[in-house]
């Protein structure tokens, strides 16, 4: 044991350089080491404090190269998730195989991917139930079962998925919950033996100030389209209730020429994808959603959220901030407040301050440089890497480092983000340019 001790601090210090940090916070220092252990951990953290790296680096560190059958599942209450999770295990280049199924993906490439079994699976519990159904899987090898933000996927509807899977492991020797809540009580289905839990809900001290922004009575689609004229230059996350209240602040917002894109459970899959895409990587700094985005998906870097509608609850405000304000940065959450109605309790126990509309104007940053996103039709399945990307525009398409965003590299596909100004001439220069072995196209994604 003394001796694997430097060889696992030495893979420890070349997976976290992917991520250019020098060291874990404690959270995930204490988590690690309890999952390394092999014990039943619940981990309880909020949104934005590192979660997914806490589990998955325990998990691949643990992972037999010998075996050739899954020996790790991740069930998450997402396909967004699950994509986010695959594409931080991937970056971690373990090089174990892993893959991730989930609805709106094609039943036929996942079982091109399953044929060769994965030693990482991630998934939705619903497409990994019925993977597990129609699928000659040998489960006797998955040892680890991690279910990240647990208490969302019970919330959605997955509890029979997740106790026909859960009984389906009979060889489970260690259970990993993850939550950003301790609202909600664990199932028994889940198994636990004697869970250890890992509580930093309250030791996270998020730089969030919470502030109300008065709206006359009938004024607030004005208010909201002042505020966000106020902000502009920043990325923020703008929360309705509901899809149809959506659609309304949407048409309000493009009538007015704010850019924006859009986020919720009825928008079909590759548009939500595309929408994340866009606001990762800074192409649109405004989101406009549903409660959807309140948890599960990796945004970095937002400055603000927006409640246009308030929540019903104070968990759902806590979530819809914590997209906010993450891992000790600053950030800022308004709520659009109509004079004349009383606030929540949840919301007056905040100490909001009353912001005005004026003191944001006072406030406001400069614009930043506009970006577009390019779509490539080739991928990992392709052999093609991030380097090879950038290299091709580099060279084909002329663009300086500068003008060159970020890369998001998925299965089939690539998203490049490119200086607005440029974004057509590196179009002609670079479809139908050959990119490894293939000959690829690359399109404005609108």
């Amino acid at each position: 044991m003394k001796a694997e001790q430097p060889k696992r601090k030495e893979v420890l210090k070349s997976f976290l350089e992917k991520f250019d940090i020098s060291t874990l916070n404690p959270m995930q220092t204490e988590a690690r080491k309890a999952i390394y252990a092999g014990n039943d951990v619940a981990v309880l953290s909020p949104t934005g404090s590192g979660k997914t790296l806490a589990f998955l680096l325990p998990i691949i560190e643990r992972l037999d190269p010998n075996i050739s059958e899954v020996q790790a599942l991740v069930l998450v209450p997402s396909r967004e998730l699950a994509m986010q999770i695959e594409q931080v295990a991937r970056k971690l280049g373990s090089g174990f195989k892993i893959n991730a199924v989930y609805g709106g993906r094609s039943g036929a490439l996942d079982k091109a991917d399953l044929k060769h079994r994965p030693a990482l699976l991630i998934g939705t519990p619903g497409r990994i139930a019925d993977r597990f159904r129609r699928d000659d899987i040998d489960l006797t090898r998955v040892k680890t079962l991690v279910l990240d933000e647990f208490d969302k996927s019970l919330e959605v509807g997955f509890e029979r998925e997740m106790s026909e899977i859960v009984r389906s492991l009979g060889a489970v020797e260690q259970r990993v919950l993850t939550s950003a809540t301790d609202a909600v009580a664990i199932p028994k289905f889940l198994g636990l033996n004697d869970p250890l839990t890992i509580d930093y809900l309250n030791q996270h001290r998020p730089q969030l100030t919470v502030k109300t922004i008065a709206s006359p009575i009938g004024k607030q689609l004005d208010t909201l389209r002042s505020a966000v004229d106020a902000l502009k230059g920043q990325p923020g996350i703008i929360f309705c209730n509901f899809k149809e209240s959506l659609h309304e602040v949407s048409d309000f917002l493009f009538d007015n020429a704010i850019e924006h894109e859009c986020f919720y459970g009825g928008l079909e899959q590759i548009d939500r994808e595309r929408a994340l895409v866009k606001f990762r990587n800074g192409t649109c700094q405004l989101l406009l959603a549903t409660d959807l985005a309140a948890r599960g998906l990796d945004i970095p870097e937002i400055k603000f959220i927006i409640h246009f509608e308030l929540p019903y609850h104070s968990n759902e405000f806590t979530h819809r901030n914590g997209r906010t304000a993450r891992m000790n940065a600053e950030g800022a959450a308004y709520v659009l407040h109509t004079e004349g109605k009383r606030l929540p309790d949840f919301i007056k126990s905040a100490n909001p301050e009353t912001e005005s509309i004026e003191a944001l104007r006072a406030a406001k940053i400069k614009d930043v440089d506009a970006w577009s996103t390019l779509y490539i039709t080739g991928g990992r399945q392709d052999k093609i890497s991030k380097g090879d990307i950038a290299g091709m525009f580099f060279k084909t398409g002329g663009l300086t480092k500068d003008e060159l965003g970020i890369i998001e590299l998925q299965q089939n596909c690539a998203f490049v983000a490119v200086k607005r100004t440029i974004a057509h001439r590196v179009i002609e220069r670079t479809n139908n340019q050959r990119l490894k072995k293939k000959k690829v196209r690359v399109t404005l994604v609108r």
